[in-house]
């Protein structure tokens, strides 16, 4: 809870990964992978309680173990490649509610995103209770300029960007900084989830977070990179 506002972090964990099979509880040094987001969660100064959404049985397993609840499986047709996170959020919500407990901000917190702290989490929470926006989501600094993509069309080239400015006379620094949406953490108030049918509203709030930090499981690459970066904690 911050001020009276409750809070939930809801960690959406799915079955079905293609790219790496099992990863969301792949060893990770001698820890579920989907344990680094519980922990962090529960350490939370803020967050109430601890929501582990999923459709697999092993992870539902693995998340108790931790200490997340896990108070229903998953529907089918929430578990899907094609689903997208707003409505496995907002069946949560849904089902949470029914039982009597009401919410005000929910986190949704990617269980391949093991570097994000607690701290990450609070500070998310903060910035976004003091900017008054419908949500907040965690940023990474971009690590090439979109100022300089194209779009191609009958083999030509056509910027991305394109305010009158000549982008390619610039150098690096000269340009704007930019950020992409990380996926670690997303801070969202119950009215923007409902109304809006998203998790990321129109206002926005941001956390900035450093690449390292950033880095999240889609490979066993992205896998044993990580593992370096914890082994030397």
């Amino acid at each position: 809870m911050i001020g009276k506002l409750k809070v939930v972090a809801v960690i959406p964990a799915r079955g079905g990964s293609k790219g790496l099979p099992g990863k969301n509880i792949i060893d990770l040094c001698g820890r579920p992978l989907i344990a680094y987001t519980i922990e962090a969660a529960l350490k939370s100064a803020y967050t109430d309680r601890v929501i582990v959404t999923t459709d697999n049985e092993e992870i539902a397993k693995v998340s108790e173990e931790h200490g997340a609840e896990v108070p229903f499986m998953r529907p089918k047709h929430l578990a899907q490649d094609s689903t997208h996170t707003p409505p496995v959020i907002e069946h949560a919500v849904n089902f949470i509610e029914k039982r009597g407990y009401g919410i005000d901000l929910i986190v949704t917190l990617q269980p391949t995103s093991p570097l994000r702290t607690k701290d990450h989490i609070d500070k998310a929470i903060e910035i976004l209770k003091r900017s008054g926006c419908g949500s907040l989501m965690s940023v990474m600094e971009t690590a090439y300029p979109p100022y300089w993509v194209v779009h191609v069309k009958k083999n030509r080239a056509f910027p991305l960007v394109n305010d009158g400015t000549d982008y390619f006379r610039k150098e690096s620094q000269q340009l704007p900084k930019t950020y992409q949406p990380n996926g670690a953490i997303y801070v969202t108030k119950r009215e923007t989830l409902f109304n809006e049918k998203a998790i990321i509203s129109k206002d926005c709030g941001v956390l900035v977070m450093n690449r390292k930090i950033s880095m999240d499981v889609d490979t066993i690459e992205d896998l044993e990179k990580i593992k370096s970066l914890i082994s030397k904690r």
